[in-house]
């Protein structure tokens, strides 16, 4: 064993390889206000939604600087702004609606093939055109899911362009489109992904954010200032309690406040299959196909991006694989360099220059 002098500096040295990096992305910070209410429209991504779903529903908060964790080998090598704070990070908490998937997996409560409608009547999956519904097309976004979730129907999604889709732009946002089988196409759409997130509240039967503490945070040793929040109008009555659904994201406000340090522990969580400290928080096989490629969108897995023709980031090992959400927030898991990298409020335009210095850290 190394004595902890060498281990230092052996340590120190591995940090000075991020320092380009880091230097980057505290260079480049998203144009966003800090303050939602300084400048509302030069914050989030709901002013591109058709009218009148073009509103934030609550709540929103302020937000920090850019902020970020590198961790290699199981350490933390580096970290910039304030990694300890807790943020809203929009779509990354998508994947955290497929960690509790695997969660309800492990416990019998649902079986990927299995029809929604089977398992939960009454709650928007028993029209003709929804029954044919499983979880597996909730957790690879090609569920085709028709109706209205809190109010809010699934065609203000329709046509949706995010910043790593590669298909071609087919018709305006929110623009009715003709609809296909379940399993038959593939679109980012954040109503069917709320529909979803309220699928798993009735399942667990308890409110999400309790069962992703309980279950995946506080296990592996995370969860201060963590929140998870729903619209204020979010509401539903489960075996008599009241209970909030919560949004897969902070698209109309909501979702899930973490830090930059949670993320990177739930990174290692999933680069280490789904183990921590010797204790399985999520069934390995599960771990497996979240990063395995779906049929008809081969970029993408169970609410997580995949790289594996290198059309995300040229520079990035084609193992990788990615949580984003808008503002700049990025989870990157790299199993060939046993890596988890966060970054938060990163200007978009610049995430390409920040994952080239990454990787080119990891080749020195």
């Amino acid at each position: 064993m190394l004595p902890v002098r060498v281990m230092a500096l052996a340590i120190m040295s591995v940090m000075e390889q991020f320092d380009e990096a880091v230097s980057f992305a505290q260079a480049h910070e998203i144009p966003w206000p800090r303050d939602p209410a300084a400048d509302p429209a030069r914050w989030g991504v709901h002013h591109d939604d058709p009218p009148p779903f073009n509103r934030l529903r609550r709540p929103v908060h302020p937000r920090g600087g850019v902020s970020g964790v590198i961790r290699v080998r199981g350490e933390e090598v580096a970290a910039w702004g304030e990694p300890d704070r807790a943020d809203q990070t929009f779509s990354v908490a998508k994947t955290y609606l497929a960690l509790l998937a695997g969660v309800a997996h492990s416990r019998g409560l649902l079986a990927p093939g299995e029809r929604v409608s089977d398992r939960l009547p009454g709650i928007g999956f028993d029209s003709e055109h929804n029954r044919s519904i499983t979880w597996e097309h909730l957790l690879t976004q090609t569920s085709e899911w028709q109706g209205e979730c809190f109010g809010m129907p699934d065609q203000v999604e329709h046509y949706r362009r995010v910043s790593h889709d590669p298909k071609p732009p087919e018709g305006r946002k929110g623009e009715r489109r003709a609809l296909r089988e379940a399993g038959d196409y593939w679109e980012y759409n954040d109503v069917r992904i709320n529909q979803f997130s309220l699928a798993l509240a009735h399942l667990f039967r308890r409110p999400l954010p309790e069962v992703f503490l309980d279950s995946v945070l506080r296990p592996i040793g995370g969860g201060r200032d963590f929140l998870w929040e729903g619209y204020d109008d979010a509401w539903v009555e489960i075996d008599g309690q009241r209970i909030q659904s919560v949004p897969g994201g902070t698209h109309w406000g909501g979702g899930v406040k973490i830090s930059a340090r949670d993320q990177a522990r739930i990174g290692q969580m999933l680069l280490d299959r789904g183990m921590h400290q010797e204790r399985q928080i999520l069934p390995r096989a599960w771990v497996q196909r979240m990063h395995a490629p779906c049929a008809v969108a081969p970029f993408y897995g169970w609410l997580t991006w995949l790289n594996r023709d290198g059309r995300l980031f040229a520079e990035a090992s084609r193992a990788s694989w990615f949580m984003f959400g808008a503002g700049g927030h990025m989870v990157w898991i790299d199993p060939d360099n046993e890596a988890v990298v966060v970054a938060r409020w990163l200007d978009g335009a610049h995430s390409a220059g920040f994952v080239r210095r990454v990787a080119q850290a990891f080749g020195s």
